[in-house]
């Protein structure tokens, strides 16, 4: 059965142009696309949805990223989901990401690595419905 995986282009690639490239991959990938939004982090609602890592030495900088432009927030179905989807985004330092992964190919830095990707099953189910009210994704 499928599962679901969340993820957000982030800024710099949405600053970038990269949209429709990211998500040609992800579908090319084999992903269907459940719910899909193109909005703007306010810095509550970043600070809450990155809290996790609100007491490491970098949390105010990824917050600042994260609010400093518009994302595309996005559900995507697939078997095996999270683990394929990480697979797909390569490494969080894109010069460590493998040839063709979408960090390899969209992302500048460690800071700016173009996708969010969710770690577990119940991360992309927490992470889907901080973005998307269920009569939201299809």
């Amino acid at each position: 059965m499928a599962n679901i995986t969340f993820t957000m282009i982030k800024p710099d690639a949405v600053a970038k142009g990269h949209i429709g490239d990211i998500l040609k991959d992800i579908t090319d990938a084999g992903f269907k696309i459940k719910a899909a939004k193109m909005t703007q982090l306010a810095k509550q609602d970043a600070e809450a949805f990155y809290a996790i890592h609100a007491e490491r030495p970098f949390f105010k900088d990824l917050v600042e990223f994260m609010t400093s432009g518009p994302i595309v927030a996005a559900v995507l179905e697939k078997d095996n989901a999270v683990a394929d989807f990480r697979t797909l985004i390569g490494a969080t330092n894109p010069a460590e990401a493998a040839e063709g992964t979408i960090r390899a190919k969209y992302a500048e830095s460690i800071d700016a690595n173009a996708v969010h990707g969710s770690d577990s099953d119940e991360n992309a189910a927490i992470e889907a419905a901080f973005h998307f009210a269920a009569k939201e994704i299809f």
